[in-house]
């Protein structure tokens, strides 16, 4: 008898104190950091955001090169040289300390590992722009253009070749569109891994520190993910030599890292009505100082934050005394929104629709406006307006 009320009590108390129920019932933001590893050392680092109520996410996606101030060896060093696959929590502090928030798991997957999980998932579905056929030293590498199934060995191909003359830009791209397609076929197997056997080989293939249930129980909420309107945003930085060796040292310090992850974090926690939540508001950036470079590096903060920027350029004059805000897209919640971000409240509405609404709409004199368009003035100080 006591042993049977023991194990009542254990069971009800283990229950009670899952983490994904607790974090479930507490209507939060679920984290998880996902580390594609290679040669033991993260290849590609994302942090997957969830929150229950509304069933979005986002992405960040967390460069190795990423340059900081390491607390373990006291200097400034890349993220990743944290990094040791049987100590991931130290690596998962740093990414805790960078973004300002709590992460509740991890799951860790070396490339080995990855190509067993994706055979196990009957393969990952990919969109690959163009043809690739290459040829290094472990041999010729091709992938044909157009929607293709990867299998395992495809799979650990396609996110660790590099071609030399390539933008690192596009490698990192690519990895992003895999994590994304791997993500949601995750979720279209989800009930096949549930399958004993087959959730016994699967949890063996994992580095993590979530038991079978809890990642059953997780994979559950993460099936509802709409990857298709999954951002991923990249940490942003300046590049700078220090002790021999280029860093990407995050803008103003860190702090446009966290305000950055507090407005995604509002975003997937805003309830709004039909899809204005999925929507990717337009910005053109027009430079009204006399300051070079201004409108481009405006442009980038903006992207940082998820917005769309379609144009860039100099407005009609050099002198604007005060930045200012038009906004045609009739949501006035969402352009203060874009307005807080850089601290500006002069906004001014403009119609968005033809002057002649009898006119024909023709291609030649049909012309897209963003939704907002942004006039730097000489109150502005590349991150915020100062003088409000």
């Amino acid at each position: 008898m006591l042993i049977l009320a023991g194990g009542i009590v254990f069971a009800v108390y283990s229950l009670r104190t899952d983490p994904v129920e607790e974090a479930l019932s507490g209507d939060r933001v679920i984290n998880l950091l996902f580390v594609l590893e290679n040669d033991r050392k993260p290849l590609s680092t994302y942090v997957l955001m969830y929150y229950p109520t509304t069933k979005r996410a986002a992405v960040f996606d967390i460069p190795g090169e990423l340059g900081l101030i390491i607390r373990q060896i006291n200097r400034v060093d890349r993220i990743d040289t944290v990094y040791d696959p049987k100590k991931v929590p130290d690596f998962e502090n740093e990414i805790e300390r960078l973004l300002g928030i709590d992460i509740n798991f991890y799951m860790v997957l070396d490339a080995d590992s990855l190509g067993k999980v994706v055979d196990l998932i009957e393969g990952v579905d990919l969109f690959i722009p163009s043809r690739v056929s290459i040829q290094n030293e472990n041999g010729v590498i091709l992938f044909p253009s157009g929607v293709t199934r990867l299998d395992g060995d495809k799979a650990k191909t396609y996110i660790t070749y590099e071609i030399p003359e390539e933008e690192p830009e596009m490698a990192i791209f690519r990895r992003q569109r895999f994590f994304l397609g791997l993500l949601k076929r995750l979720g279209e197997m989800n009930e096949g891994l549930k399958i004993p056997v087959v959730a016994r080989l699967y949890q063996t293939l994992l580095g993590t520190d979530m038991n079978q249930r809890t990642r059953i129980r997780l994979f559950d909420e993460f099936v509802l993910i709409d990857t298709d309107r999954t951002s991923v945003q990249s940490v942003g930085g300046i590049v700078r030599e220090v002790s021999g060796q280029s860093l990407l040292l995050p803008y103003y310090d860190g702090s446009l890292v966290k305000e950055i992850v507090r407005q995604t974090l509002g975003g997937l926690t805003r309830q709004t009505e039909g899809s204005l939540s999925e929507r990717v508001f337009t910005v053109e950036v027009l430079n009204g100082t006399a300051a070079n470079g201004l409108a481009g590096r405006t442009a980038e903060l903006l992207r940082g934050f998820g917005y769309d920027v379609i144009s860039i350029g100099n407005a009609d004059r050099t002198d604007y005394e005060k930045t200012e805000i038009i906004d045609r897209s009739g949501y006035s919640d969402m352009v203060k929104t874009f307005g807080d971000i850089i601290r500006c409240g002069n906004i001014r509405l403009e119609s968005s629709l033809q002057e002649n609404p009898e006119e024909e709409l023709t291609f030649q004199n049909f012309e897209y406006r963003s939704d907002f368009t942004l006039i730097i003035g000489k109150d502005f100080n590349g991150r915020h307006v100062t003088g409000n």
